[in-house]
């Protein structure tokens, strides 16, 4: 899994005392971090400043384990992360009281302009989730997919 800094940080608690979206288990409610070396599909997913994803819907089936590369062909920095609904909205409204937080969880990547980056997950039972971008204002602006595992 290739992260900004190469590394796994918890999220940092702003005054709130905001849990990580990450258990305990380091399992979310449909899926975890996968295993790099297993034989795994590559999906790519565009960011843009039109604040929208391509593939705004992705689909896997349950036990699936994918490589998800994921692009910014924006001017400004823009972020990938998957959750359940209320992680998401959770989250958001965090990052709307505090815009400047810094967080790495092992479901969230931030790509800078014109690059990409890589993570590894596995969705591990059927269910539905969210893909957001929460960059203050864009979330807001529509930035957000969902993800089926059926």
């Amino acid at each position: 899994m290739m992260q900004d800094d190469g590394g796994h940080k918890p999220m940092m608690q702003d005054d709130g005392g905001h849990k990580p979206m990450m258990h305990d288990d380091d399992e979310l409610a449909i899926g975890k971090p996968g295993d790099a070396a297993r034989g795994i599909r590559k999906i790519e997913v565009d960011m843009n400043d039109a604040f929208r994803f391509s593939p705004a819907t992705l689909k896997f089936p349950a036990g699936e384990t994918v490589r998800l590369v994921i692009h910014n062909s924006g001017a400004v920095l823009h972020e990938w992360i998957l959750g359940t609904s209320e992680d998401i909205e959770e989250h958001a409204e965090l990052m709307r009281r505090s815009p400047s937080m810094e967080h790495d969880e092992p479901q969230q990547v931030r790509v800078p302009p014109g690059e990409m980056r890589e993570l590894v997950w596995e969705f591990d039972r059927a269910g539905t989730l969210m893909f957001a971008g929460l960059q203050p204002g864009h979330f807001e602006a529509g930035m957000k997919g969902l993800v089926e595992v059926k």
